[in-house]
């Protein structure tokens, strides 16, 4: 397991432990579907207005920008909304990466796919991470949930997707959001069992996203317990936000709350690194998975939503925008 730095985060009150919410490929095959299912997976979205969202995002204001962590708080809160059952019920399916134009990032340095997230709600600005995955579209971008709907209420505006930044430098450009997508569960309850979401990009230069930096693949319904490794921009102290962190280990049940049915693995990155991408395995090649979401203060622990069916329809619903 590697841990980047000490936990410094925001403290929020849930039945005695202090809770952190977390701000920060072509080929598809599927097993055959699960009858379990409680009842068929919806989908949430909102077309987005782009026109001067990335003039908009200036230095001062990505720096001012708050981490997205209280934004998460009060899905953590309301835990007992979530339906486990539901979430882990679905058929195994995984659609590979794409290789996007060389870059010199490794893991820990910057990846080209993976950046940071910028949007307004409530009239705040925000930031979380996010990362571009293999879509039909070439311009899907994951995050979570909650760095795009109020979870319940309204979606945000001004999105934007900065990949591979690092100390201020934009590499390959501030790319601007036309469609955001996020789960029924989240979008009409906050429940933070789904709390994950995906934007669709406009083009940048005439260029579709995936086929800059790449797309990575992404994974749904598999078996619990696997490595991840978990990437973000965390900007709550000790951090700064202006440069990508990670944490690998071998996820465990949430037991503080096992209703909501995620998954944590050892990690202290705070706020900022919410919507991060979590890949299976050791490094930033392999399937997404999930994204950080949220975690408890002071255990060092980052949790995320497990992918099951309703988050694969919203990818699907995304990926095909």
């Amino acid at each position: 397991m590697t841990r980047t730095r000490s936990l410094a985060a925001t403290l929020l009150s849930l039945s005695a432990a202090a809770v952190l919410a977390l701000v920060g490929a072509g080929t598809a095959h599927a097993a055959p579907s699960s009858s379990d299912d409680k009842a068929a997976p919806s989908v949430a979205s909102a077309m987005v207005d782009s026109t001067g969202a990335a003039d908009y995002w200036t230095s001062d204001r990505m720096r001012a920008a708050i981490p997205g962590d209280v934004l998460a708080s009060k899905a953590v809160e309301r835990g007992k909304s979530s339906s486990a059952a539901s979430v882990l019920k679905g058929p195994k399916t995984t659609v590979t990466g794409t290789k996007g134009k060389p870059s010199l990032a490794q893991p820990a340095d910057p990846v080209a796919h993976i950046g940071k997230v910028f949007f307004t709600l409530g009239g705040q600005n925000y930031v979380c991470s996010g990362n571009a995955v293999s879509a039909s579209n070439k311009s899907t971008v994951a995050t979570a949930g909650h760095c795009l709907n109020n979870g319940p209420g309204a979606f945000a505006t001004k999105f934007v997707f900065v990949p591979a930044y690092e100390n201020g430098a934009r590499p390959y450009g501030t790319w601007t959001a036309k469609a955001l997508y996020t789960t029924a569960q989240w979008e009409g309850s906050g429940d933070i069992s789904y709390d994950t979401g995906f934007a669709v990009m406009n083009q940048l230069g005439g260029e579709f996203l995936t086929d800059v930096v790449g797309g990575s693949g992404v994974a749904f319904n598999e078996a619990r317990g696997l490595q991840y490794t978990a990437y973000g921009y965390p900007a709550a102290q000790p951090f700064n936000g202006e440069r990508l962190w990670s944490c690998t280990g071998t996820a465990t049940n949430d037991k503080t709350n096992p209703q909501f049915g995620t998954q944590g693995i050892p990690c202290d990155m705070t706020g900022g690194s919410s919507g991060g991408p979590w890949f299976i395995g050791s490094g930033s090649d392999g399937f997404q998975n999930s994204i950080n979401s949220y975690g408890y203060t002071p255990k060092p622990v980052m949790y995320g939503p497990y992918w099951g069916a309703a988050i694969q329809e919203t990818y699907f619903s995304a990926a095909a925008a």
